[in-house]
């Protein structure tokens, strides 16, 4: 249950996020991606560190601050390293 919410707030965060930043956004689909992945890592990283809550409130918590620092450090990234 804990890996489908971190999947579905991380793609809406990651989507959002996207929208935010709209002139250096790698699609949809990459933000969208991005997202689920920040999130899975998001919730990886506090289970590792045993930051849990062990409800609903805390899985979304958690996959909107993995997926949020993702995305900022790909955006960081990218204007560091521009093509």
């Amino acid at each position: 249950m804990v890996i489908i919410l971190c999947f579905l707030f991380g793609a809406i965060v990651g989507w959002v996020f996207g929208q935010f930043v709209k002139g250096e956004s790698y699609g949809m689909y990459a933000d969208i991606g991005t997202g689920v992945i920040g999130g899975v890592i998001g919730g990886w990283v506090f289970a590792q560190v045993h930051i849990t809550g062990g409800g609903i409130i805390s899985s979304v918590i958690t996959a909107i601050i993995g997926a949020v620092v993702l995305c900022f450090a790909l955006r960081s990234f990218k204007r560091a390293f521009p093509s």
